[in-house]
């Protein structure tokens, strides 16, 4: 007999962990202990997933993995695409198998094939999936030695590829769900067993996986692209299959609702029809232009956080969009971030980079002259243009780009004065976002990961140190705080607030950086009251983050409809007949004085066509006007929902829109 300690959280009760100790017999099997809970699928045993169908060991403390979990959800996904690889496999036998990992909200599976997919073939491939979940095919995990892989594996030159990698440490970067095919452990393989005890097919996975193709609910592949192996251009270009897979018909068709209000909302389709940017592949692939409408929208944002900045006892400067190569040594970012500058240009005998960060400018700006503890904190921001290569893959409209603008701000405090900094940014980040409408957001806290030594720098007090520092002020802030073990900096710990938009996706807006690092690099100094030259903490913070990606944010936020402060025309004066255009210019001129846009539509189209235009363009007003509200000094108002307001007199309608964008309000 074995002792198990079986800890079970039940669908619809997971506030609330029952925790059970029973006496069971050897060779019990997870599933035994959740007979009663349809929504398990897979279990947690000492911290690790496993399949409900893993052996249970003495002592050992076991958690039922509900589906519609993370965990189980990636278990879902991952298995959906095990169902999906062998279909493919079913209708081209000759595909060969790249990886296959879960990723947000879905799953993607690389093939080699000779031919692309094309939308047919997804349907082709969907009809065959069924078949396959119809049969209720079992997962079963199979142990086996690299040798015997290798053999069983002849025909997968990709499998082959990772197994080989296994153990160097390679395969943690070889490419995103590399770790899903292989483990630093044993070896696995996942063979789909039909009920005559037939194996179907068969997969090199590290697992768990769902204990039959049955328990996939619902599911739909939704599109293929090109995709080169392990992420690198120099490899040979793979199809890739993206699906999604939900724990219930009804959070299938939620998600794809949620698609296509996504796709209503694209910022590049948006930004195209209301004429804010464009990306001209004259440029080059990430470089964005602003025309004058989305100019309008990116001076507000300017002319917003600048004022704030010197508020909050900021300083503004101003730095080079260039500089040597010997100032990102001594700053400690190459060869670290290499990969994401541009290469270099050698000018004079020196190499020159495009600067892809504006802090060790900032740093020689602290050094050009003495400090003393007298001017700390000192607080320095720009409008820093910055300029990082980001692969093709992954340049996508505002909210990804090569070329970019920060808010970019540096504290440098004394090491007791960095709480209260840390304080001081996340209240002035915080009260920014709200500023901008977005006010559903929680914390998330980026540190080393203690595994990968080399890819941080400072010693283990200096991380101790700085990660208490900002963990204790996410804390006291009483939001919610999420842990991103690995995501830091090299050379420190951040915050990073990520915002939910209007449909609830998660994006990382503002981050707080506390960097031991560069000013050891720099020297940097200042004298303490004691007359010593003592080192100070440089915290980083970029409230936007770049303001074409918040740009980017906020145009899907708002579907294009942005709160009257920030619309490029605030107002559209459209008059009934020609007779009343002069009427409204007057109206428009007195509006124009107080600071407010507006424009008059004196074309030839008529009233109707001039209110769906304005419509069209999410003008926050429309100012109509006709005889009866000349004679009476009034206007009619119409608001971007509909609502329309007759006989409003002039000065109020201009201080309502006046009072409307003061109060930054939606309308």
């Amino acid at each position: 007999m074995s002792e198990i300690k079986v800890v079970r959280v039940h669908a619809g009760e997971r506030q609330e962990r029952a925790t059970t100790t029973l006496t069971l017999e050897e060779g019990t099997r997870a599933w035994e202990l959740f007979t009663d809970d349809s929504d398990v699928i897979a279990a947690r045993m000492g911290g690790t997933l496993r399949d409900l169908a893993s052996v249970l060991a003495d002592g050992d403390e076991v958690e039922g993995v509900a589906i519609d979990s993370p965990d189980g959800r990636d278990i879902l996904r991952h298995s959906t695409a095990h169902v999906m690889a062998q279909a493919v496999q079913q209708l081209w036998p000759e595909a060969r198998l790249g990886i296959g990992p879960p990723i947000e909200n879905g799953f993607y599976y690389d093939f080699d094939v000779e031919t692309p997919f094309v939308p047919e073939d997804l349907a082709k491939i969907e009809t065959a999936m069924r078949k396959i979940i119809k049969e209720g095919q079992r997962f079963d995990r199979r142990v086996t030695t690299d040798a015997e892989a290798l053999d069983e594996l002849q025909g997968e030159p990709y499998k082959i590829e990772l197994i080989g990698l296994k153990g160097s440490g390679a395969s943690d970067d070889a490419a995103e769900g590399a770790s899903v095919e292989v483990g630093a452990g044993e070896l696995t393989i996942y063979d789909n067993v039909r009920r005559n005890g037939d194996i179907a097919w068969s997969d090199l996975c590290r697992g768990p996986h769902l204990p039959t193709t049955k328990r996939i609910p619902a599911f739909k592949l939704m599109r293929s692209a090109a995709a080169y192996w392990r992420g690198d251009e120099r490899n040979k270009q793979l199809q890739r299959i993206y699906g999604t897979a939900w724990e219930s018909k009804e959070a299938l068709e939620e998600h794809l609702h949620r698609i296509e209000e996504a796709e209503r909302r694209d910022h590049r389709k948006v930004g195209r029809d209301l004429d804010l940017y464009s990306f001209p592949d004259e440029l080059g692939s990430g470089l964005a232009v602003f025309h004058p409408k989305g100019g309008v929208i990116k001076r507000e944002m300017e002319d917003y956080v600048r004022r704030r900045h010197i508020e909050e006892g900021f300083e503004y400067v101003g730095t080079p969009h260039i500089s040597k190569e010997g100032l990102f040594h001594t700053s400690g970012h190459l060869p670290y971030y290499a990969d994401t500058m541009f290469p270099p240009m050698e000018f004079e005998g020196a190499n020159y980079y495009l600067k892809a960060m504006n802090c060790p400018m900032h740093n020689l700006i602290f050094s050009s002259r003495g400090r003393s503890y007298r001017e700390l904190p000192l607080r320095l921001f720009e409008f820093g243009s910055v300029y990082r290569y980001e692969k093709s893959g992954v340049v996508h409209g505002l909210t990804r780009v090569r070329g970019l603008t920060q808010d970019d701000s540096h504290s440098y405090v004394t090491p007791e004065q960095a709480p209260a900094e840390i304080e001081h940014l996340l209240g002035f980040v915080l009260g920014l976002l709200k500023d901008f409408g977005l006010d559903d957001y929680y914390l998330e806290l980026s540190t080393r990961d203690d595994s990968k030594p080399d890819k941080f720098v400072g010693t283990e007090e200096d991380w101790a140190v700085a990660t208490a520092a900002l963990r204790d002020v996410a804390t006291e802030s009483g939001l919610e705080l999420v842990d991103d073990p690995g995501g830091a900096a090299f050379y420190g710990p951040k915050i990073s607030v990520q915002a939910r938009d209007a449909i609830g996706r998660t994006w990382q807006m503002s981050t707080i950086q506390y960097d031991f690092n560069q000013p050891k690099g720099f020297d940097l100094q200042y004298q303490a009251a004691d007359g010593s030259r003592q080192q100070p903490v440089m915290i980083h913070s970029a409230k936007f983050g770049s303001i074409e990606r918040f740009i980017g944010v906020l145009v899907e936020h708002y579907a294009g409809a942005m709160p009257p402060w920030l619309a490029p025309v605030q107002v559209q004066a459209i008059p009934i007949a020609d007779v009343h255009a002069d009427y409204l210019y007057d109206v428009a001129r007195r509006m124009r004085s107080q600071g407010l846009r507006v424009e008059v539509d004196d074309s030839d189209d008529r009233m109707q066509k001039k209110i769906r235009n304005a419509q069209l363009q999410k003008v926050p007003f429309m100012m109509i006007a006709g005889n009866d509200d000349m004679e009476a000094g009034a206007v009619s108002f119409r608001y971007r929902d509909g609502r329309q307001d007759n006989g409003v007199p002039v000065e109020e309608a201009i201080a309502r829109v006046a009072e409307a964008v003061a109060s930054r309000v939606q309308v």
